[in-house]
C-alpha cells in the first residue's frame, strides 16, 4: 500500500490502515433514517479520513450495513405482493452500492476541498465462505423486520427460514454468520490501491458466496461479520493498522457497571482472557475483539477501536483502545 501525491506522513500515524465503519455510524438507531441524514453523518465521518490521506496514510475503507440492509429487507416484505423479494446476497450487494456511493461521494468532495486529487472507488466485493461452516447449522444473526407469530410460522414453512422470538418485540429471521475465508476481488483491490486510488471494499462483511467443485461461485443466504472481513482485508493488503470505528470511545471491561474499566492498551492474550470471562458478548464487542486478535496474531501491526469523533487521535495513540500482539 503506497501513498501518492501527499504531504509527508505525521510521525505517529501508521503508513497504511484499513478503516471500518459500523453501520450504526451511518444510520444511528435514534436517527430519522432519511438519506439526507445518512449523507450528513457520512460527510462528518469522512473529514478526518480525508485529513489522514492528506498526511500520507494509505487508507482502505470498509463499513457495516446492519441497519440499512435491514431496511432493504423491510421494503422486500412491504412490497412482496408487487415485486419479488430479492435473496439476501443481493440485498447485501445493494447495500454495498448505496453505502459505498455515500462514502465515495462525501470523501471525494472532502478531498477536493482540501486540495487532494485522488480517485475514490467502491468495489462490490464477494467473500468466500464454507457451506460446511458450523454457523450454517446454528443460525444466530437476526435480520430484517419483526413479524407476528402467525406470519413468522408461515415464512418459516414456505421459505425454510429459522425464525425466533426477539426480546418480546416479535419474531425475526436469523441467518448464519460464517467465517470469511477469501476475498474474491483482492487482486483488483490491491492493484487499485497501488495505483493511488482510495478503495471502499468488503462492505457489510462482503457478499457471502461459496465456490463450487467446478470453480464457479454462487450467493449464500448468510451475513458475514464486517469486522472479521475487515481484519482479513487488512491482512491480505499487509496493512500496518486496522481501525474499527464503533459507538464507544474505548473498549471496556465490566461495561455499564459501577466498576467499568476502560482499556487504553491491551494485548491479544489479555483480550482472550477478558473474552473468556464474558466481557465481550457476541452481539456487540465480541466480533471486534476477535477480529483484532486475528489481525495482530497474523502479523498485522496494531488495531485501534474508537468512536467516529476520535479517529485521528486513536491512530496517534492518544484516544481509543490500542490492541497489540503479545
Amino acid at each position: 500500500m503506497t501513498p501518492r501525491e501527499v504531504e509527508p506522513r505525521a510521525n505517529k500515524l501508521p503508513r497504511s490502515a484499513v478503516i471500518t465503519l459500523g453501520g450504526n455510524a451511518i444510520l444511528p438507531a435514534r436517527g430519522t433514517g432519511t438519506f439526507e441524514e445518512q449523507l450528513a453523518i457520512t460527510r462528518v465521518t469522512m473529514e478526518p479520513i480525508a485529513r489522514l490521506i492528506h498526511e500520507g496514510v494509505t487508507v482502505v475503507l470498509s463499513h457495516g450495513n446492519g441497519p440499512i440492509v435491514g431496511n432493504i429487507l423491510i421494503r422486500n416484505e412491504a412490497a412482496r405482493d408487487q415485486i419479488p423479494p430479492m435473496p439476501l446476497d443481493v440485498c447485501g450487494a445493494d447495500s454495498q452500492g448505496g453505502i459505498g456511493y455515500m462514502m465515495q461521494q462525501t470523501l471525494q468532495n472532502e478531498l477536493h476541498r482540501i486540495g487532494i486529487h485522488r480517485p475514490v472507488v467502491t468495489m462490490v466485493t464477494q467473500v468466500i465462505v464454507d457451506e460446511r461452516d458450523p454457523a450454517f447449522r446454528r443460525p444466530t444473526k437476526p435480520i430484517g423486520p419483526f413479524y407476528s407469530h402467525e406470519r413468522a410460522r408461515t415464512l418459516a414453512k414456505e421459505k425454510g427460514w429459522t425464525v425466533v422470538e426477539d426480546a418480546g418485540r416479535g419474531y425475526r429471521r436469523v441467518v448464519p454468520s460464517p467465517k470469511p475465508l477469501e476475498i474474491v476481488e483482492i487482486a483488483a483491490i490491491r492493484k487499485l490501491v497501488q495505483d493511488g486510488n482510495v478503495v471502499i471494499a468488503a462492505g457489510g462483511g462482503g457478499i457471502p458466496v461459496s465456490r463450487q467443485w467446478d470453480g464457479t461461485l454462487h450467493g449464500v443466504e448468510a451475513v458475514i461479520d464486517k469486522d472479521l472481513a475487515s481484519s482479513l482485508l487488512g491482512r491480505l493488503l499487509d496493512s500496518e493498522a486496522l481501525l474499527i470505528v464503533t459507538g464507544v470511545d474505548r473498549v471496556a471491561v465490566h461495561f455499564g457497571k459501577p466498576d467499568q474499566r476502560d482499556l487504553t492498551t491491551a494485548t491479544a492474550s489479555e483480550l482472550e482472557r477478558f473474552m473468556a470471562e464474558g466481557h465481550f458478548p457476541q452481539g456487540s464487542m465480541g466480533p471486534k475483539i476477535q477480529a483484532a486478535i486475528e489481525f495482530v496474531r497474523s502479523g498485522g501491526g496494531s488495531v485501534f477501536i474508537t468512536s467516529p469523533e476520535k479517529i485521528r487521535e486513536a491512530l496517534e495513540g492518544t484516544a481509543g483502545t490500542r490492541i497489540v500482539r503479545d
